[in-house]
């Protein structure tokens, strides 16, 4: 909360045709690859709707006087991206409920894809350029698995516009070796970028909405002090 007032008495003091209109730009990136069935697809944008309206999710997007603009996409091989929510401003609960349901209510563009993770980050810096004027930037990429189609995230940072954006992380861990050897390191060392991103892991499709519901939590009420820890920050 101190971040965000700090944050507002600087936005208050910008010119009125540069003034921010939001305290976060946040874009949701969610993994349609063709590791993840039609269930696990179903789990994961029924675990976004509800996250998104749980009750401290809810009064996390409140808790500054400045609105979130919200984006989801959904992501998989090279030109497997598709917007399911442009960007909305949450201004009210209705805005809120009505972002939530478009997300539950949102069908599969595609389920035989690779896992094209540069192009997903490439076509969330594309998209942040269209969102509204906010004081901070946020891509969240959910997945299941690692890179294995095109070029990879750190391409992605070098030759698209991030300078500006934090790429925060949600592993979906299927809870065997491959996933706490591999999948989780290769998050947190290729995938996270910018100041105090984080990572968090969902133990399998099933937790996914509590894993949401924490990262969601912990984004939209900003950066507390000691709070960051040894989660894979970058």
């Amino acid at each position: 909360m101190i971040r965000w007032l700090i944050a507002l008495g600087l936005a208050m003091l910008a010119s009125p045709l540069r003034a921010e209109t939001c305290r976060l730009a946040l874009a949701l990136a969610m993994d349609i690859s063709t590791s993840v069935d039609a269930t696990e697809d179903a789990l994961q944008r029924q675990g976004l709707a509800a996250a998104l309206v749980s009750p401290e999710v809810t009064e996390a997007f409140f808790s500054s006087p400045m609105p979130v603009a919200l984006a989801v996409y959904e992501w998989s091989g090279r030109t497997t991206q598709r917007v399911i929510l442009n960007w909305t401003m949450i201004n009210t609960e209705a805005d809120l409920l009505l972002a939530a349901s478009t997300v539950q209510q949102s069908v599969r563009s595609d389920s035989g894809s690779a896992t094209a993770m540069g192009y997903a980050l490439a076509f969330g810096a594309t998209l942040m350029q269209q969102a509204p004027r906010c004081l901070f930037q946020t891509i969240d990429l959910s997945g299941d698995g690692s890179n294995n189609d095109g070029y990879g995230p750190d391409s992605a940072y070098r030759h698209f516009p991030f300078e500006n954006t934090v790429v925060n992380g949600l592993v979906i861990n299927a809870a065997d070796f491959e996933g706490e050897l591999y999948l989780i390191p290769f998050f947190k060392n290729i995938v996270l970028h910018g100041p105090g991103a984080f990572l968090e892991i969902a133990q399998g499709f099933e937790d996914f909405e509590r894993a949401m519901r924490r990262k969601l939590e912990r984004e939209l009420k900003g950066l507390q002090i000691g709070a960051l820890g040894d989660a894979g920050q970058k």
